[in-house]
């Protein structure tokens, strides 16, 4: 059952444009000229109940422009949206009791008072009796282990407590999907691993719609079974993250330190990344020759320490991207 429907959506904006010289600063005062920018240009995708979706893509690709139609905070110009059954244009208010959104570089707690007293906040505006509120305060607390800060005021939190903290006010009225965008930026490794894990809980748990947007890979990866690549407005990719390595890690990243120096070539299927006589590093494309033959011209017996890995997921999505701009 699809929890978000989107079909044929549609987003331009008026942008003024810049005049040069003197004379042009005042025409464009007077009277401006303006140009239009198509940011979502005619996507549909739908989103499956209790399913977590990756919503990637450049800076300007249009995918901020998209969550905001489907929160209700933009208006799309053609096209259709429906969340949970509601159109974001007309429906907004009722849409708000059914969703939750964390933004990792924009605040929603008051930073004066306490995580308690902000979800206790959260609680009244959402009009949740107070014995329910308590109630889901103090299982929220449990599954995201506030317990030794939740009375301590916001401001002097750290960055992945208040992550935490933000997290747990968007669940207050048990929202049916929710929105991370950026949710783990700034944080160190370990943090953003324990943020990452109780995402997954919550999913699991409650079976909550994670609609993730991110520059962190190792977000995508570990959180994610589906990615929609979104390049200048266009959907240039929509397929589960197996399908995406199955497809796109054909190439082997092959890294070994020899006993002696190796001459070794380009050829169809090994390309040379670097060769500093001891240390080798190569990339084998799968697709045209076998692992295994190509570590026989390295010759095994000359091999001292050796790692193979697949191309970063970063490469992959730049192609990705790159071929979106071709279209």
């Amino acid at each position: 059952m699809a929890i978000i429907e989107v079909k044929k959506l549609n987003k331009t904006f008026k942008v003024k444009t810049k005049q040069k010289g003197f004379k042009g600063t005042i025409k464009s005062i007077v009277k401006p000229k303006y140009k239009t920018i198509k940011a979502v240009n005619n996507i549909s995708f739908e989103v499956e109940k209790g399913e977590m979706i990756a919503f990637i893509g450049p800076n300007g690709a249009g995918k901020s422009t998209t969550i905001k139609m489907l929160t209700g905070i933009l208006y799309n110009d053609s096209g259709s949206v429906k969340v949970m059954d509601l159109d974001p244009k007309k429906d907004r208010k009722k849409l708000a009791y059914e969703i939750g959104c964390v933004f990792g570089q924009k605040e929603q707690l008051w930073t004066h008072l306490t995580p308690y007293d902000n979800f206790k906040f959260f609680g009244a505006v959402y009009d949740i009796p107070e014995k329910a509120v308590e109630k889901k305060i103090e299982e929220l607390k449990e599954l995201f282990e506030l317990d030794e800060f939740i009375n301590t005021p916001v401001r002097n939190l750290s960055l992945g407590q208040r992550i935490r903290c933000e997290i747990v006010a968007s669940l207050i009225h048990e929202p049916k999907v929710l929105f991370l965008d950026e949710p783990t930026i700034g944080l160190d490794p370990v943090v953003k691993e324990n943020i990452r894990k109780l995402i997954k809980r919550m999913n699991k748990e409650y079976k909550t719609t994670i609609f993730l947007t991110s520059h962190d890979v190792s977000d995508i990866e570990k959180l994610c079974k589906r990615v929609i690549i979104i390049n200048h407005g266009k959907v240039v990719l929509d397929d589960s993250m197996e399908n995406l390595k199955y497809h796109y890690l054909n190439k082997k990243i092959v890294e070994a330190k020899m006993k002696e120096p190796v001459n070794l070539d380009d050829e169809d299927g090994i390309t040379i990344l670097k060769d500093k006589g001891y240390n080798l590093k190569i990339e084998v494309d799968t697709n045209k020759k076998n692992i295994s033959d190509a570590l026989k011209l390295l010759n095994p017996d000359n091999i001292i320490d050796i790692n193979i890995s697949n191309t970063p997921l970063e490469d992959i999505i730049s192609d990705i991207y790159s071929k979106g701009d071709d279209k």
